[in-house]
């Protein structure tokens, strides 16, 4: 059940979303520009510092927060949500969880009010979902300075003017039975020897921002590990866990966005001497949309619950991403039918929905991944 402070802030969010995202968010996306006065007014409503504790410029809210506002924005558009999305649980949440004291006073603050970006340098362009196999990014510990050589792929806001450190996970020695030990290791922006490519041209998130890196004796202090030396897959693990549970929110926010969208024209457009909303044909679609909005919204707020009283959540997040990407999916081809030809127009919400959902089902975790998971937390062979 959602306490008052919760219904509070998904009404407030949903009021931004509304009424400042959406009469500009069309114009950003057919631009494919990074929306920065929006971001910048997600700022001052403290939308990136919700998870983030109070000490360090945040709201003190927890995880759950963060995704009531995920979904809320992600209704009206998604590449406004991702960007929140990958500044919190993959910029911000590894410094908070891993960072040092002086690391979390550097970086924080400006995180939590939305001025800088954290990006998460993970995924590598011949690695994809075999992270610690095709991780091929080396970081060598050279006269107390970390010497790092490699390239990322899909680096979500890791090219705005206003990214101000990207976490690189990298191999930085072998252990004795020969696999890679990999760290991860903040890399400010603008250090030399780091490169960033211009942004792709993408299918859908037109609006945000997504990148490839590359590294070439590129030089960051000793001092800039987060964590511990070798636990760099073990943090992203965990962060990857979190993240699912956003993404679901996302997933969750794009479906229902399509429910919007298709009652609303529903209701307006007429054939046959009738509106399309008094056909049973589209009813039924419509409700099989709510239907599956419906059921993946309870999956994310049940993982969510569970991660955010400490327990076990890993299967949950995995079913909670995996159900709510279908949903997506699912939900724009069906918003798009209804719709007709104006659906695979660009200037209605339902075109961008249905460019945006497919990579919910591939971002942060493949839904075969998911399936993996799921199946190894059931207790079958890995």
């Amino acid at each position: 059940m959602l306490n008052d402070e919760h219904i509070e802030l998904r009404k407030s969010v949903e009021e931004f979303a509304r009424e400042v995202v959406a009469p500009v968010i069309g114009d950003y996306y057919e631009r494919c520009e990074f929306p920065y006065d929006v971001v910048r007014r997600m700022g001052a409503m403290g939308l990136f510092g919700l998870p983030v504790p109070e000490e360090y410029g945040g709201m003190g809210g927890d995880y759950f927060t963060l995704c009531l506002a995920l979904e809320e924005l992600a209704r009206v558009d998604s590449s406004v949500a991702i960007t929140l999305e990958a500044a919190v649980s993959l910029g911000a949440m590894p410094i908070l969880r891993y960072g040092t004291d002086e690391q979390k006073r550097r970086w924080l603050p400006g995180m939590a009010a939305g001025e800088i970006l954290g990006a998460f340098g993970l995924t590598e362009p011949g690695g994809g979902s075999d992270v610690p196999g095709g991780m091929r990014t080396t970081a060598v510990l050279e006269s107390g300075e970390w010497v790092i050589n490699g390239s990322k792929a899909f680096i979500t806001n890791s090219g705005t003017d206003i990214t101000a450190v990207v976490a690189v996970a990298a191999i930085t020695g072998r252990r004795e039975d020969g696999r890679p030990e990999i760290s991860t290791i903040l890399v400010p922006s603008g250090t030399p020897g780091m490169t960033v490519s211009k942004k792709y041209s993408k299918v859908g998130w037109s609006a945000s921002d997504t990148r490839e890196l590359s590294f070439t004796d590129c030089r960051v202090p000793e001092e800039n590990l987060l964590g511990e030396r070798g636990r760099g897959y073990a943090q992203f693990l965990q962060t990857l866990d979190e993240g699912r549970v956003a993404i679901a929110a996302v997933s969750v926010g794009l479906a229902q966005g399509c429910v919007d969208e298709s009652l609303r024209y529903a209701r307006e457009r007429r054939a046959f001497g009738q509106e399309i909303g008094g056909y049973q044909a589209i009813q039924f679609k419509i409700a099989d949309m709510e239907a599956r909005a419906h059921t993946a919204r309870l999956a994310y707020y049940h993982a969510a619950e569970r991660m955010v009283a400490g327990l076990p959540f890993k299967k949950e997040a995995a079913i909670a991403k995996l159900v709510a990407s279908n949903a997506a999916m699912d939900n724009a081809r069906d918003a798009t039918q209804v719709f007709g030809g104006y659906g695979f127009m660009n200037e209605f919400p339902v075109g961008r929905f249905y460019r945006d959902a497919k990579i919910l089902e591939i971002g942060e975790g493949t839904s075969e991944v998911q399936r993996m998971l799921i199946a190894r937390e059931l207790g079958l062979p890995a």
